[in-house]
Formats: C-alpha cells, sequence, structure tokens
C-alpha cells in the first residue's frame, strides 16, 4: 500500500494533472484572466509598432526576392555580414526598458488596492501578487547548488585539491554520455558541465540529434530565407548589428547569428509552443482583405517578432555549435524551452514578471538596507537587473560563465536561477552600492 501511495504521489510529481475537460484553452495557457488582457494589449502595441515601420518606409511585410536577388543571397550565405543594407531608417520595435514600463503597470484587479499597504509592504517596482519561493524554498529546489556540494568552474580554491573533483566529474560525464541517458544528463549538468562534453550533454538533455530529416528541414528554412524578404530580417540584421557586433565575445559569430535567426523567422513549427505560451501569434492579412479571417496569416511565419538584444539567445550557442543545422536546432529548442517566458506576460514561476518579483523580493527580505536606499535615490534595483534577466545575462557575463550559468536552466528546467543571481550579484556589491547616489553611479 505504501509504496503504491509513493509512486503515485510520484508519478503526480512529474506529470502535471489534466486540467479540468471543460477549461477554454485559453485558461490553459495563462490562467489570470488580468495577465492574459495585459499579453493581449502588449502585442497589440508590439504589431501598431511594426505596422506603423511599414507604413512609414513604404515595405510591404514580405515579398518574394527577384530571381538576381536570390542568387546574390545563396553565393553570400556564408558571408552575410559582409554586405551593409542601409538600416538607418529601422528600429527596434521595441527594448527591454519599454516592456518593463508594462509590467510596472500591472495590476490585478479583483485586488484591494485601497489606503492598506500592498501586499506585504512591496516596495518594488512589481504590483501584482504572485507567489514566489523564499530562501528556505530555494535552497530546497536547488540542493546541488549547496556550499558542501563540488560545482565546476567555481571550486578552483576549494580545500580539496580541484583536479580530484574536476578529474571525476569528467569521468561521470563521459559515462553519462555513453549511456545516452537524457535524465542523468539533466541531473549531471546541476554542477556545471566540463567544456569539452557540454555541446553533446546539452543535445541530449534538449533531445538533439541532427538526423538527416533535420538537415533537410533546415535547408528548406534556408531556401524559404532564399525567396522570401520579409520585414523582419532587417530587424534581424539591424539587431545583430547594435548587440552581438558590437560585443568582444560575439562579433565573429555574426554570419551565423543571420542564418540561425533568419531560418528561426521562418520555421513554423514553432508556432507550437503558443499552445503552453501566454501568448499568441500575431496575424497579417493579404493586401486589401483586412478583417478577413480566411485571408490571415501568422507574421512572421514563426510567430516572433523579433525585439532589441534577440540575437544574443543565439550568440553564446555559436562557442558550442558549428554546425549550422545543429546550431540551429539547439537555438529553437532552447527558444520554445525557455527564452520565449523572458519576453511575454504570465504568471508562470519562469516567466519574467515572477522573476522580477522574486529579484525583488530576495532583495528586500535579505538587504532591506540596500533596497530602500536605491529605492531612495530613484535607482530601482529592477530597472538595473531587468536587461539582465530578459537576456539570460548573454552579454553580461563572460561566455565561459554564461554557459555555467545556463547549464543550470538546463538542469533544473527553470529560469529562476536568473533571479536569484541578479540578486546575488547586488549583494556582492552592496558595500560599494550604498554609497552610490544616482541611478548612474549605481549601474
Amino acid at each position: 500500500k505504501k509504496s503504491e501511495h509513493l509512486k503515485y504521489i510520484i508519478l503526480s510529481l512529474r506529470f502535471p494533472s489534466p486540467c479540468h475537460p471543460a477549461a477554454p484553452p485559453e485558461h490553459m495557457k495563462e490562467p489570470l484572466a488580468y495577465m492574459r488582457k495585459a499579453q493581449g494589449s502588449w502585442e497589440k502595441r508590439i504589431l501598431k509598432s511594426l505596422n506603423s515601420m511599414c507604413t512609414e518606409l513604404s515595405i510591404p511585410l514580405a515579398q518574394k526576392r527577384p530571381v538576381s536577388e536570390q542568387k546574390e543571397l545563396l553565393n553570400k550565405w556564408n558571408e552575410m555580414g559582409t554586405d551593409e543594407p542601409d538600416l538607418s531608417l529601422f528600429r527596434p520595435v521595441y527594448a527591454p526598458k519599454d516592456f518593463l514600463e508594462v509590467l510596472m503597470n500591472l495590476r490585478n484587479p479583483n485586488y484591494e488596492n485601497g489606503e492598506q499597504p500592498s501586499f506585504r509592504n512591496h516596495l518594488g517596482l512589481i504590483q501584482v501578487p504572485l507567489k514566489v519561493k523564499d530562501i528556505p524554498e530555494l535552497k530546497e529546489d536547488f540542493s546541488e547548488l549547496g556550499l558542501n556540494i563540488g560545482q565546476l568552474g567555481i571550486d578552483d580554491s576549494a580545500q580539496v585539491p580541484p583536479e580530484f573533483f574536476e578529474n571525476e566529474h569528467v569521468r561521470l560525464g563521459q559515462k553519462v554520455l555513453a549511456e545516452q541517458d537524457s535524465a542523468a544528463a539533466q541531473q549531471y549538468v546541476r554542477q556545471g558541465c566540463p567544456t569539452a562534453l557540454r555541446a553533446d550533454l546539452w543535445a541530449l538533455i534538449l533531445n538533439i540529434s541532427n538526423q538527416p530529416e533535420d538537415i533537410l528541414y533546415y535547408e528548406q528554412l534556408k531556401s524559404n530565407v532564399i525567396q522570401h524578404d520579409l520585414l523582419v530580417d532587417s530587424l534581424i540584421y539591424k539587431d545583430v548589428k547594435l548587440t552581438a557586433s558590437n560585443d568582444d565575445y560575439y562579433f565573429v559569430f555574426e554570419d551565423y547569428l543571420y542564418q540561425v535567426l533568419l531560418c528561426f523567422s521562418r520555421d513554423t513549427s514553432v508556432l507550437e509552443h503558443f499552445t503552453y505560451s501566454s501568448a499568441t501569434p500575431p496575424k497579417s492579412y493579404i493586401q486589401g482583405k483586412l478583417g478577413m479571417e480566411e485571408y490571415a496569416v501568422f507574421y512572421p511565419p514563426n510567430g516572433v517578432i523579433p525585439f532589441h538584444g534577440f540575437s544574443m539567445y543565439v550568440a553564446p550557442l555559436c562557442f558550442l555549435y558549428h554546425e549550422p543545422s545543429k546550431l540551429y536546432q539547439i537555438f529553437r529548442e532552447m527558444y520554445v524551452r525557455f527564452f520565449f517566458r523572458l519576453h511575454s506576460i504570465s504568471s508562470h514561476p519562469s516567466g519574467i514578471v515572477s522573476l522580477c518579483l522574486l529579484f525583488e523580493t530576495l532583495l528586500q527580505t535579505h538587504l532591506p538596507q540596500l533596497f530602500y536606499h536605491l529605492r531612495e535615490i530613484g535607482a530601482q534595483p529592477l530597472r538595473i537587473s531587468f536587461k539582465w534577466m530578459v537576456r539570460a545575462f548573454s552579454g553580461y557575463l563572460a561566455t565561459d560563465q554564461l554557459l555555467l550559468l545556463w547549464d543550470r536552466i538546463l538542469g533544473y528546467n527553470s529560469l529562476e536561477i536568473l533571479a536569484v543571481l541578479a540578486a546575488a550579484v547586488f549583494a556582492f556589491r552592496a558595500v560599494n552600492l550604498m554609497e552610490v547616489t544616482s541611478l548612474a553611479a549605481a549601474e
């Protein structure tokens, strides 16, 4: 009896309980009505920004490329960075700070916003009552990050000679790979990945094997890029130029980034993640058929409009994968599992709203003086850390450190570690931050 009961508990933890059969699909995507409404109006704003750019520049959302242009693009597919189209008139559809303004204005209409102090006297910018974990719960969830457990790339100055732990850890990693056990790999990377094994371990966790049909699929996406010119292509070019091309670590991967992101924008299989994302793919209507549903198409085809910094989700992966179709699949899988949550409004524990709230709550609870000081000088901590979290720290940490962080995202299947790290950075710099008197100085 007892073991049966235990088995039932384990199974129910692993598989989410089925929703009520009569629940409408949008409730499965996001249970809170005010979150759905906020996400809906944010999407309208993004689409309006995109459409007004179309009108201003009188450029269509999509058009077939002339044959001469197709040939030219095919010939320079591996060196697209050398081509400098004039992008001065294009601007990012939005930047993280515009998104933060929207999140700051989120309110739960069922919640009493009267004279009493708001929930738990939360002094931060996020004013919605979501349940986030406290330190004891985080300690339990992230137990493998305890101080008594070895961490690769961190414990180089511990009492144990690092080579003991490192050699043993590498040996174990090789065993996990030999057995091709995805669950074991996920558990293993919680202590960090040896550099030489990371690419294979991540592929194992993400279930990417790069079969001939995957390579063929990538080639089809590529021919799609060559045949059709989309307005989002220019947004992708512009974003790479503004971010990765200026980054000491990533500028060398410029061509890879164009290839992956242009193919990504054409990939209709990405639409599947909208069944569990709070977002909805934007629609466009064939010219002259506005509002007629049978003439509606998703735009871009993958349903994802890139924003300022989007290309930084791909850049770190270029260090691990040099075969374009494999790099592409790994990125797509990382996006539909994790990254989409960083730019959509939802109540999910790994969603950006929960991460912001977790960050502010940790800081306010454990460093109240620092939190209050920064708030008083107009340097709300979230204004500084928001862009780190939206980009999963890409571009803000050295690549070797960033990959160790992303090991943990994969290992714990959660983005909560981003909020913990952001709070830890403030704790680490607390003494200096207590002396600053402006947002610029705090930055």
